[in-house]
């Protein structure tokens, strides 16, 4: 192992630049965003029912093992940078806050540490 830590950051896209990161997962198009069903829309990753929705849908357990994988390659390298892996959905509180918890969990698991962080989690829900 090369990569003593690594940093997993959710953030959403409206509310500011998209943060600095070896590897970012954009997840605003290809996957089913739970805001548009009113009953999740003012509930976020904090809630079993979004992760739920969020984890049921289709190909985002594929991205997680994906991106666990992208993360083993970076540790094959020769540095013992840290490595910043981030996650963005529109708002932040939803996709992106699910799929970086999940994903630091797995990551756990490696021995790396591990550092979980949400920059958006707590904002207001984005009207659109």
């Amino acid at each position: 192992m090369a990569i003593t830590e690594i940093n997993v950051l959710s953030f959403g896209y409206l509310h500011d630049t998209p943060p600095a990161a070896d590897i970012t997962l954009d997840l605003r198009r290809h996957f089913r965003d739970p805001h548009v069903d009113p009953a999740l829309r003012h509930q976020s990753a904090h809630d079993m029912p979004v992760r739920q929705a969020v984890m049921a849908t289709p190909g985002i357990r594929d991205l997680i093992v994906s991106a666990a994988l992208l993360a083993d390659a970076y540790d094959a390298g020769p540095t013992t940078a840290p490595l910043t892996i981030a996650v963005g959905c529109v708002g932040g509180r939803h996709r992106a806050p699910t799929v970086a918890m999940t994903l630091a969990q797995r990551l756990a698991k490696t021995g790396i540490t591990v550092h979980l962080g949400h920059r958006d989690l707590a904002k207001p829900v984005i009207d659109r």
